[in-house]
């Protein structure tokens, strides 16, 4: 019996601790729970109240129930000892703040504007064909050997010492010119000889391409082809960053939304607690039969079940919220969020969505990296029909040589008579050209597709972006037709409950009727958000959402075919 009384008393005790808690969580920050804003219309824009019992629009912090439980279990252990948390400053941003994080601080983003970085090299790769190639060689050579004597009979040893040196600078022109510099020097010391002997050259060699590799654009192709590979790389950049943006504005409206729904089923929760206690007074008083009981309390346990839902989910965008944002490293997953939002639609009215789809064909970055593809790809047809050309260069060489016993004896000898002049032709085809027709091939029926590709893309932003205006417009009505619906859902809970009052409902109809306002709340809420999110779908579907939030970003300039 002892230990069934304690136990009796511990729940008793953790009951009034749990109502303290729940009581605590349904005040508002500004105490004005009972307070409920209204829209009101005007011109083309709405005065939005958004969402009343409590705070504006999507402002109402929540309590995290983690804290409450374990405050409870503090209490209930006389002999633990608590230690409280150190004080963290809340995280207080507005839109623009949270995309101001998320633009420096998101992993994901830091990573992608890596890629532009990393094209520039091939970039530069390519401009390095053009450089002067500057190159050396020496070597030392003995050579032991018999050989015929000079006086013609007998044999005699030769032991011959040799060093040469060689050092050149090569350059390779746009224009398809290879010019070459090169000096010289060789060395011999020959038992044969008592002197030695030394020879120097300074040299000149052109080589200019006939047809193969003459054209310009064909030696810049690849070039040209880098750089372009540098601009998509840039259009790929943008296209993330205002995918970003949208997913932080929409995770910014999800978690305003989920705080509001929180705030919602509190005071619905406290509505039909009243309700119950105002059944069982009535039973008790014989006012009411003891069966409407039943429907007072199973909706009791339903908005209990929609508050553990609500809270669920709160904590889930909270997550995902805190991860794009990225506010501190390593990331505080417990770290509190408020939000600062503006409480009114913009009055700005939208333009016609042919204007919307003029904007997406200029500035949408798949679509102008699309035409890069294409531009690219005329660059590959102009270098694979250079292939088809057979190879035939023309090249002329000239040397100054001077010989004397000693280095500076041979330079001195160079402006003598000694001298050395070859020119030539060089021709080369592979019988048939197999490889260099099936490259043409390929590149040109890759151009194709690739036009079919953008023509095909055109059409997709098309409906993108018409698809895109019709929710935009349809959210917008949505809030008024929501709000409508609420307040009529308010008029008919006030009128049920009078009823039921006088004995002319039922508890189970009154439930119902609760139900349906705390549906047509959330309703009103959601299309709200989905209004804020819907706009931003828009103008990133249209290529502007980056400019509409003053952000700049490479792949701002739209791209053309004749460019």
């Amino acid at each position: 019996m002892v230990d069934k009384h304690m136990r009796r008393e511990a729940r008793n005790r953790k009951s009034e601790i749990r109502n303290k808690h729940e009581g605590s969580k349904s005040k508002s920050p500004n105490g004005s729970s009972g307070q409920r804003q209204r829209f009101g219309h005007s011109g083309l824009g709405f005065r939005i109240s958004i969402f009343g019992l409590g705070a504006l629009l999507f402002a109402a912090a929540t309590e995290d129930p983690a804290v409450g439980a374990t405050a409870g279990a503090n209490n209930d252990s006389p002999l633990q000892v608590a230690s409280e948390p150190p004080q963290v400053e809340p995280l207080r941003i507005d839109v623009q703040r949270a995309i101001l994080l998320a633009m420096e601080n998101n992993k994901s983003l830091i990573v992608q504007r890596m890629t532009p970085e990393i094209s520039r090299t091939f970039e530069d790769e390519q401009r390095a064909v053009f450089d002067p190639v500057v190159s050396g060689q020496g070597s030392q050579r003995r050579t032991v050997a018999d050989r015929l004597s000079r006086a013609g009979s007998g044999i005699e040893s030769q032991i011959a010492d040799t060093a040469t040196g060689l050092i050149a600078v090569d350059k390779l022109f746009s224009t398809g010119t290879t010019v070459g510099l090169d000096a010289s020097t060789s060395y011999t010391d020959s038992s044969l000889y008592s002197d030695t002997f030394v020879s120097n050259r300074l040299g000149i060699s052109v080589t200019q391409a006939l047809l193969r590799g003459r054209d310009v654009r064909v030696n810049l192709a690849a070039v040209h082809q880098a750089g372009i590979d540098t601009q998509i790389s840039e259009y790929e950049l943008r296209g993330f960053m205002e995918a970003l943006v949208q997913q932080v504005e929409s995770s910014f409206y999800d978690y305003a939304l989920a705080q509001r729904q929180i705030g919602i089923y509190t005071d619905s929760l406290r509505l039909a607690e009243q309700q119950m206690a105002e059944a069982q007074e009535r039973i008790h008083i014989g006012t009411l039969a003891e069966t409407e009981l039943a429907a007072a309390q199973a909706e009791v346990a339903l908005r209990r079940e929609n508050l553990i839902t609500a809270r669920s989910n709160l904590a889930r965008e909270r997550l995902n919220l805190i991860r794009l944002l990225n506010p501190s490293d390593p990331i505080d997953w417990d770290m509190e969020i408020q939000l600062e939002y503006r409480t009114t639609l913009p009055d700005t009215p939208l333009d016609p969505v042919e204007q919307h789809v003029e904007v997406a064909l200029k500035m949408r970055p798949d679509l102008n990296q699309a035409r890069l593809l294409i531009r690219r790809g005329e660059l590959e047809i102009v270098r694979t029909r250079n292939g088809l050309l057979p190879r035939l260069d023309a090249f002329v060489t000239y040397g100054k040589s001077g010989y004397a016993r000693t280095f500076s004896d041979a330079v001195n000898e160079l402006d003598g008579i000694s001298y050395d002049v070859e020119a030539g032709l060089l021709f080369e085809l592979p019988a048939g050209n197999r490889a260099a027709r099936a490259r043409h091939t390929r590149a040109t029926v890759s151009r194709a597709q690739s036009i079919k590709a953008m023509e095909n893309l055109i059409q997709l932003a098309q409906v993108d972006v018409r698809s895109a205006y019709v929710v935009v417009t349809s959210t917008r009505e949505q809030i008024a037709a929501t709000a409508a619906t609420r307040q009529f859902q308010e008029e008919a809970l006030r009128v049920e409950t009078e009823k039921f009052r006088v004995g002319k409902s039922t508890s189970l109809l009154v439930a119902q009727v609760q139900r349906d306002l705390v549906a047509s709340q959330i309703a009103e809420i959601r299309a709200i958000a989905n209004h804020f999110k819907a706009l931003v779908a828009l103008y990133r579907l249209e290529g502007s959402l980056l400019q509409r939030r003053g952000l700049s970003a490479p792949g701002s300039q739209p791209v053309t075919l004749e460019d």
